[in-house]
């Protein structure tokens, strides 16, 4: 019975470390870093918007909660084992064991995986936007305007697995946004980048970012 638990908990472990895909697309501003799993709602879209680079955190948010998993599965497996001797109340020491395992999954596994399937990270052609939480939602949202520099870090861990933390600089009060464990960091940086330089390229007239620089001027703005 315990060797079945732990089959039937490594399974669900890899069914987790699973759920991350790789990041492909095309977007506005050349081939864009996407994550065919991560389809932003169009309502969060304003008409004319392009998504460049859309995604969640990588599957490294996992890991610790799939230890956990096993784990957890383990040690009830082997408490379970020894409750043959206990007559009649086997059932129920059984039970409790197990209830305990569920309640410990639920908060170390079964939440942060929630809390990652409900994280999204999107950068259009005119914003960042973040969306996080499972029962209160929360987002913030930067015009690409108001970005003054992105940068990224990734450590030793991060390298091997292919994520980092994305850095953002804007013009607010906050001054910068940490977006953890982005997937293929090196290129969403490079996408945002190119589109920052897109932005500050001076365009013909009628390409909308210069007729809204020649209004602001007119405006006294």
């Amino acid at each position: 019975m315990q060797k079945r638990f732990l089959g039937a908990a490594a399974l669900a472990a890899g069914a987790l470390l699973a759920a991350a895909s790789p990041v492909h697309a095309t977007g506005a501003v050349g081939p864009a870093c996407h994550d065919a799993q991560v389809p932003i709602s169009r309502r969060l879209l304003n008409e004319g918007e392009h998504v460049v680079v859309s995604t969640r955190t990588h599957v490294k948010a996992l890991l610790v909660p799939a230890l956990w998993l096993i784990l957890v599965a383990a040690v009830a497996g082997y408490a379970s084992s020894f409750t043959g001797r206990a007559g009649s109340a086997q059932p129920l020491l059984v039970a409790v064991v197990w209830i305990l395992a569920l309640v410990v999954i639920v908060w170390l596994v079964v939440r942060p995986f929630l809390t990652w399937l409900t994280t999204e990270y999107t950068v259009t052609d005119r914003r960042l936007i973040t969306r996080t939480g499972i029962l209160n939602r929360r987002g913030h949202d930067i015009p690409v305007p108001r970005i003054s520099d992105v940068a990224y870090e990734h450590g030793l861990v991060d390298r091997i697995l292919g994520c980092g933390t994305l850095v953002i600089s804007d013009a607010s009060e906050q001054g910068r946004v940490r977006l953890p464990d982005i997937p293929h960091v090196e290129q969403v940086q490079l996408k945002i980048s190119d589109l920052l330089f897109a932005r500050t390229e001076p365009g013909p007239r009628g390409t909308g970012w210069q007729d809204e620089r020649e209004r602001r001027v007119d405006d006294g703005t």
